[in-house]
Formats: C-alpha cells, structure tokens, sequence
C-alpha cells in the first residue's frame, strides 16, 4: 500500500534504532529527527531543543518522551513540548508508517518552521567601532 503523492518515504523503520533516531536533512531549514520507542511507535520532532536548540536526535528516548543531551530538558514526542517545570516545544511533523516505511508529508518538509535556527555557541561578538 502506497501513499498519495504529499508522503515522502523517508526510511524504513527498522533503520531508526529502538529507542533511538535517525535525522532527516531538509534543502531549506534544520534536519527534522524521527524516532522510534519500545513500543514501536514512530514520531518526528524539529532536530532543535525549544531550551537552547541541543539536538534532540542525540538525546535518550524514553517511553514517549526524549531527553535533550545539553540540559536533560525532557521533551514530549507526541506534541514537541517541554515537560513541566521547562517550558516551551519544538514544532513537530506528521509520521505515517505503511508497509513498514516512515513517511513524512512532503509539504511540512519543505515548509515547516524552515525560518528557525540552532544558536551559535561562544561568546557574543561586539562590533568593532570605526574611528
């Protein structure tokens, strides 16, 4: 069974380790992570912690939830958010599994909160003043 033409197959799900994830590159924007927990579910998040943008397809999954690998902030699969007392989410994407292939609709791929960034790490730069 295939699906219309908006799905974009993008792996198998046996390529997304149990309990882990594989990133998905984008021509415009971050790399969207799709993982995968004990249970079989599949699920796909922005590869960007809403904290301070760790990239949460290197963090630990667990239940249904991802841990962020810069500050152990625990960020929901399902909807992207941050597990109280934290606060914010990072925008997630439509997963569809068919005949053991991950899709992803094709127009959240190419649209999808391309406009965000990961922060640049270091300290500030200032400006140098002309005399």
């Amino acid at each position: 069974m295939s699906l219309p033409a908006p799905w974009t197959p993008v792996c198998r799900v046996e390529d997304i380790p149990v309990l882990g994830s594989r990133t998905v590159r984008r021509p415009v924007g971050l790399d969207v992570a799709v993982f995968r927990n004990a249970e079989g579910g599949v699920f796909a998040l922005l590869d960007r912690c809403p904290h301070k943008g760790g990239p949460l397809s290197q963090g630990i999954v667990f239940d249904q939830r991802v841990a962020c690998p810069l500050h152990n902030w625990t960020i929901g699969l399902a909807d992207g958010c941050a597990q109280a007392p934290d606060e914010g989410c990072t925008p997630r994407f439509a997963v569809r599994v068919a005949d053991g292939l991950v899709h992803l609709d094709a127009g959240e791929l190419a649209t999808h909160a391309t406009d965000l960034t990961r922060p640049v790490a270091g300290p500030p730069t200032r400006r140098r003043e002309s005399a």
